[in-house]
């Protein structure tokens, strides 16, 4: 145990310094971008406005997609950082709070499952999936229910030896994953812990039935406080947020979200590579040991084939659903990492290494091309992508993607020279975590101008005659309602929810050069859309004396 430490210890400080340098970039220095983030910050600012935490709202109308938690969070942080941050970039820092939460729970539940140490490769696999980097550094409640579901895992992975702690951790994670996304996790981990005795005797004991009581009792404030204060305020609203939401939604009665195309089974072949297929593999050696060996899987497996059903089952989908897939998978994963072969770890780690290596050209590349115009066709195109971007030298994001580059160059080939299964795991991760620094420091401005409507609200807002703050609108999602509200201090009502009579001014949505549909009651006096954007352009009119 002893030889041990001297080897754990540098995995763990090293695996601390890359989680750091993964959730940071990305969550500072730009505004909301479409499609997710306005939104969801347009609640958070009805919080700060008003402090009324019980019926969600964006731009002075309930949006019951989902419970408060996110956003009563994102508002405490936003709050909090006030004097040296954006109000925006405030609340996005409740996403790191909860991927940081979710990371340590996962690292808990693989050291659990797999010994002293293996926590590491857990949180490293996390760290190397693709489809969590893109998704999680966002303003959006699913990093929320991510923590929920990894505390969950861990408190069924603890509940067989210590079935109290285990229960207040599996009704915690639960309780957390239903304030911040609605029935998804209650019915995910309901379902596994009634499977999991069903199909594995070391779970037909009194333990787990000790276990599933405690959750109970854990999370029945937290499933209970937010609807009772909801349906005491507004049946209605309880209404549309359960049986439309939550089963309208899942159903497909309520035709709402995008259709579900395929199988996540397909798209977790990029979204969770590698762990998906270290986790086909440790799943192939397990069957081949024989039942007890499956049992050995058990908590990560049933979650991950539970979870996977329930998505699969749902009417809609989108890639963004995925990411409670990642916790189970990166823990089936774990086992399997310090026995591969050496020419499967060769194969990774060299890899990873080649991957990198271009990745991070590339950003260097482009970002001379973006400031420079050279090369010419490449800075052309990029231009052409985001047009609003304007070419400066930022010395500070310099030196940051001189450093994150410079760290990848010291620490990769270290590990590379030794290519065991751990070592080629935390190589990815190190590569995934370090390119995203980088990436971020040079093309965030640029990913700015094509994702913010900053600019296009406040060119409105000034187009406003003073006085007339009565505005409504057609087409004008709560997006962009939510942003009007922040930048330019409107509050934009639909057109179906409102007499139009009384309106002064009218906001439309449209297609670029699409016909204007609006009578001659109506003179435009501003139109304008984002920079390089081709599908939406709006149009403001006033309403003739």
């Amino acid at each position: 145990m002893l030889k041990a430490v001297p080897k754990t210890v540098p995995k763990t400080v090293l695996l601390c310094f890359l989680c750091a340098c993964w959730v940071l970039p990305g969550l500072f220095n730009h505004e909301p971008w479409k499609a997710d983030e306005p939104y969801s910050f347009g609640m958070v600012y009805h919080i700060l406005q008003t402090g009324d935490w019980v019926v969600p709202t964006v731009a002075g109308e309930p949006f019951m997609e989902k419970p408060p938690l996110y956003y009563l969070t994102a508002a405490f942080f936003a709050r909090l950082f006030s004097p040296v941050l954006p109000l925006h970039d405030g609340a996005r820092l409740a996403s790191g709070f909860f991927l940081l939460l979710a990371f340590l729970f996962a690292g808990l539940a693989g050291k659990r499952l797999w010994g002293t140490g293996q926590g590491v490769t857990t949180v490293a696999l996390l760290l190397g999936s693709a489809g969590l980097l893109l998704n999680a550094h966002q303003l959006i409640t699913d990093t929320a229910l991510f923590a929920g579901c990894s505390i969950a895992i861990f408190g069924l992975v603890l509940s067989e030896e210590r079935p109290i702690a285990g229960g207040v951790w599996l009704g915690l994670g639960v309780g957390i994953g239903f304030l911040s996304k609605g029935l998804l996790a209650p019915g995910i981990f309901v379902l596994a812990s009634l499977i999991l005795p069903v199909l594995f005797s070391p779970w037909r004991t009194w333990k787990h039935t000790l276990c599933l009581g405690v959750a109970m009792l854990t999370a029945f404030p937290l499933l209970v406080i937010w609807p009772l204060s909801l349906y005491s305020r507004s049946p209605q609203l309880f209404g549309d947020w359960l049986w439309v939401n939550n089963l309208g939604r899942y159903f497909g009665f309520a035709h709402l979200g995008p259709p579900k195309t395929g199988t996540y089974l397909l798209l977790l072949l990029y979204f969770a590579f590698p762990a998906y297929l270290l986790a086909a593999w440790t799943l192939w050696r397990k069957a081949r040991g024989g039942r007890r060996e499956i049992t050995s899987i058990a908590v990560p497996l049933v979650v991950f084939l539970v979870t996977l059903a329930v998505l699969d089952l749902a009417s809609d989908g989108r890639d963004l659903y995925a990411l409670p897939l990642l916790l189970p998978l990166s823990m089936l994963a774990t086992p399997v990492v310090p026995t591969l072969p050496q020419w499967s770890s060769a194969i990774l780690d060299k890899l990873g290494t080649a991957v990198f290596l271009v990745v991070i050209l590339t950003l260097w590349v482009g970002g001379f091309a973006l400031n420079t115009g050279h090369p010419m066709a490449l800075a052309d195109w990029l231009h052409r992508t985001h047009p609003a971007y304007i070419p400066s030298f930022r010395p500070l994001a310099f030196v940051v993607a001189t450093f994150f580059t410079v760290l990848w160059f010291l620490l990769v080939p270290r590990n590379s020279g030794k290519p065991d299964g751990e070592r080629a795991v935390l190589s990815w991760a190190t590569g995934m975590s370090l390119a995203w620094g980088t990436a971020m420091a040079i093309l965030l401005p640029w990913l700015d101008a094509g994702n913010s409507y900053r600019e296009m609200m406040i060119s409105m807002g000034k187009t406003i005659p003073p006085g007339m703050q009565d505005i409504v609108g057609i087409s004008i999602g709560e997006s962009q309602r939510a942003l009007l509200d922040y930048y330019v201090g409107v509050k934009v009502q639909r057109f179906d929810q409102k007499d139009q009579d009384q309106d002064d001014l009218l906001l439309v949505k449209d297609s670029p050069g699409g016909k204007e549909h609006v009578d001659s009651g109506w003179s435009k006096i501003w139109e304008g859309a984002r920079p390089g954007e081709t599908k939406e352009v709006f149009r403001l009119y006033r309403r003739n004396e």
